[in-house]
């Protein structure tokens, strides 16, 4: 079960960073073939390169496994920019979120 969503969810990623298997294998300073042996199911990825995989995407590991987090590495950027705010700029956020989510509200 988790091995193929754990396959389809390295290609949904890789496929939105808009990267080869082989580049993202040659990438991650292993041969060329790597990534295509976990998305093919020959292999799964240890736990310390599962972990290298996610720096790799630039998202947690419950960021990979929420299946409700469509795009976690977009998320993820906007968490990291939202840290740096004032409170104030924080607000104007969170207020921009608010009248959009009201905006599209279906009646």
């Amino acid at each position: 079960m988790y091995e193929e969503y754990i396959r389809e969810r390295i290609t949904e990623l890789r496929m939105r960073k808009n990267i080869s298997e082989r580049c993202m294998s040659l990438d991650m300073g292993h041969s060329e073939g790597y990534i295509n042996h976990i998305t093919s199911g020959k292999a799964m990825p240890s736990m310390s390169e599962f972990f290298e995989i996610c720096r790799y995407f630039g998202i947690t590991p419950y960021e990979f496994f929420n299946e409700n987090m469509k795009y976690p590495e977009k998320i993820h950027k906007i968490i990291k920019g939202i840290k740096k705010l004032n409170e104030k700029d924080t607000e104007l956020i969170i207020n921009l979120i608010e009248s959009y989510k009201d905006s599209n509200k279906k009646y």
